[in-house]
């Protein structure tokens, strides 16, 4: 017999049917007609900073938290407490404490998120190399032909390792069970926090009345767009002449016809790689003059430097970004003759960015590095002023490792307006 339902308490499984699980009585039940079919997985943590917070302080557990910058920046995350005042991600501060003023706001802490996503998806990686993270809190988890070598469905597993993380390190997850990638993170949103939901064949149905905002792809400019031309929902576009829509808007007509039908291609592909990545900070005042600029922008350097050497990337592409006092945002970008991963490149190439648009004030700046590649032998037959800087920053990365961030202090850091060395 199929195994069509699975407690979420006890895991015990059977046939559908029920209210509650035979074996222990709860209503914590996954029950769907494929769940012993389907293999994909999109594993996203809830409010994943706040919780982080509020595991290591108890005494926050009721209250609404928001983990963000200053009174000038914006809301990295909060909690679901925070979220009924209207509270969101990427909101401006100042909003977010007028929206909630009672609000507790804590800076974030990378270094406490990392070792907690280590830990979550280390669980995860045990059940299969097929884990394609997007980011700390999130990933795809391919899970087809792992049935015998981990004692039961991919449903089952799952349900396990939900349990699992939970026990092991106190934070929840949300999983959502597909027969593809796009289904499996719509399902995923389906029942948060500490949802489990899984769609399969009924999938057209349930995207049907969803906006075209849900399609991977479609940003608030095309959603524009689309509601122009006559599709505000998923329907609209499944209901469409394909032809007409690739008459429109090309391949990516094709592609929003088989989404909008729940149809993806895309396999979980743990080496997927990364387009970009970058850092950026806003200011409690606004900035006017190189030196103000320039001692912002270093520490952004040294951050995102120590992210590509970890994760082994580099970049010939560099670009700035700063946000002027209207809010209007510019962006600068330059090519290398060589790929790079220090913060004496990203630093120089930032401020021969900047240097032009110098002369008036800013609220933000940020450094980013475009279309990442593996980083290059580091045993470099010649050398350069980038393979010497990569040495010195290696060596810092070891002793801030060993002895903490604030062990080695660049002299940029200390003393603004003068080279990087």
């Amino acid at each position: 017999m199929s195994i069509r339902a699975i407690c979420r308490d006890c895991l015990h499984t059977g046939d559908q049917g029920v209210e509650r699980c035979p074996a222990c009585g709860s209503r914590r039940l996954v029950c769907h007609d494929e769940l012993d079919q389907l293999t994909i997985a999109h594993l996203d943590c809830d409010a994943f900073y706040a919780s982080v917070e509020k595991r290591d302080r108890p005494e926050l557990r009721d209250r609404p938290v928001i983990v963000g910058g200053g009174k000038r920046g914006v809301v990295s995350t909060c909690c679901y407490i925070a979220r009924q005042y209207g509270v969101h991600s990427a909101m401006p501060m100042f909003k977010a404490l007028k929206a909630c003023p009672e609000a507790v706001v804590i800076k974030p802490d990378f270094r406490k998120y990392m070792a907690a996503s280590e830990a979550i998806f280390g669980a995860v990686g045990k059940l299969t190399p097929l884990v394609q993270t997007l980011s700390l809190d999130e990933a795809w988890i391919g899970l087809a032909g792992t049935e015998r070598l981990n004692g039961g469905s991919p449903a089952f597993q799952l349900i396990r390792l939900q349990k699992q993380i939970e026990a092991d390190t106190g934070l929840t997850v949300s999983i959502g069970l597909a027969p593809n990638r796009f289904l499996a993170k719509v399902a995923s949103e389906l029942d948060k926090p500490r949802g489990f939901s899984v769609l399969g064949s009924e999938a057209p149905a349930v995207l049907a009345p969803r906006p075209v905002s849900i399609l991977p792809g479609v940003g608030p400019v095309f959603r524009k767009t689309l509601q122009s031309d006559g599709y505000a929902t998923v329907g609209d576009l499944a209901a469409a002449d394909v032809r007409d829509l690739v008459r429109r808007y090309g391949e990516t007509g094709l592609r929003l016809h088989d989404l909008a039908h729940g149809r993806d291609a895309r396999a979980v592909n743990p080496g997927h790689e990364r387009k970009g990545m970058s850092a950026e900070t806003t200011f409690d005042t606004d900035l006017t003059t190189a030196g103000d600029l320039e001692a912002e922008l270093w520490p952004l350097c040294e951050k995102l430097a120590s992210k590509a050497r970890q994760d082994g990337v580099a970049s010939r592409v560099l670009v700035l970004k700063l946000r002027r006092t209207d809010f209007k945002i510019v962006t600068r970008r330059i090519s290398l003759p060589e790929p790079v991963q220090t913060a004496r490149a990203l630093f120089a190439a930032g401020r021969t960015l900047m240097a032009p648009e110098l002369g008036r004030p800013y609220r933000l700046i940020g450094i980013g590095m475009g279309e990442v590649i593996d980083a290059p032998d580091s045993h470099a037959l010649f050398e350069t002023a980038e393979t010497r800087a990569l040495r010195t920053e290696t060596a810092i990365d070891v002793l801030r490792a060993k002895f903490g961030a604030k062990a080695v202090v660049a002299g940029r850091a200390l003393r603004n307006g003068q080279t990087a060395r």
